[in-house]
């Protein structure tokens, strides 16, 4: 190579570094580019919100060019846990009222948590119904193998409610950390039944016809689950976690949560 093409090569790999550095910044988890301008939004939901809020963020998104919401499912008490451990957070939605009681009560809502919906519990069962689970009662006998959220976990503590209420103790052969794995144990034949909120079975046959079998409780009634959403203090984005929260609360956002099953607030 002549020499004189030495410089000209250095110019175009250094100019080639600049461009893969500029790619690689993305402000932090709910940072910003310097660049770009570009903003994330991170929102915590609770599992059994996961349809309802990625629709409602993809709407968000088209009527907020240049901002992208990251999405975290987990377990009420999971996310809590998560955001007292200083994981970045904007907004926090919670699947009942004592998990978001936590974090008001050590001051990281940025604002009142307002309600925005509410959910009650449903039985699943493998397509057939192979146990012949009829009511909350038969989830007692002996033979029947049966999956609920733990305790700590708001579909959990709503069981233990309905237990309470019934006077049926249950004996779970697991109990998961999310009402969405509870479902996953059903479908996938790993257990005889499940309970589970009724917006979670509604999609689970949306998604595949026969996939599960719902079998309603009158006892439901007696634990009627309240979903509050509030924006996280300290968040970088404080507007666009207002704003999130009005879209959630607002009639765009309860048509979409009454579509899929939810209750009014």
């Amino acid at each position: 190579m002549s020499p004189r093409a030495l410089p000209a090569l250095g110019a175009v790999v250094l100019a080639g570094a600049f461009a893969l550095t500029g790619c690689s910044s993305d402000g932090g988890a709910s940072g910003a580019s310097p660049t770009s301008g570009e903003r994330t939004l991170v929102v915590d939901a609770a599992a059994s919100l996961t349809g309802t809020f990625t629709t409602i963020a993809h709407d968000f998104e088209a009527q907020h060019p240049g901002v992208t919401v990251k999405l975290s499912f987990a377990g009420s008490s999971d996310l809590v846990a998560q955001i007292q451990e200083g994981a970045p957070a904007d907004v926090f939605a919670s699947a009942d009222e004592p998990n978001m009681k936590k974090l008001t009560d050590a001051s990281l809502t940025a604002a009142d948590p307002v309600s925005f919906a509410t959910n009650v519990l449903t039985i699943v069962t493998p397509p057939g119904n192979p146990a012949g689970i009829t009511s909350f009662q038969d989830l007692a006998g002996k033979d029947a193998q049966v999956v609920v959220c733990a305790p700590q976990v708001p579909c959990g503590n709503a069981t233990q409610e309905v237990e309470a209420a019934t006077g049926v103790t249950l004996k779970p052969v697991s109990e998961e950390s999310s009402v969405t794995d509870v479902l996953a144990k059903v479908t996938s034949g790993e257990a005889d039944a499940g309970v589970v909120y009724v917006t979670d079975a509604k999609a689970a046959l949306a998604k595949k016809a026969g996939s599960v079998e719902q079998v309603d409780f009158p006892e439901s009634s007696k634990a009627v689950n309240t979903y509050p959403i509030a924006a996280v203090k300290g968040s970088k984005h404080a507007d666009l976690a207002d704003e999130f929260v009005q879209a959630v609360t607002g009639e765009q956002g309860q048509q979409v949560l009454q579509q899929a099953g939810f209750g009014a607030p």
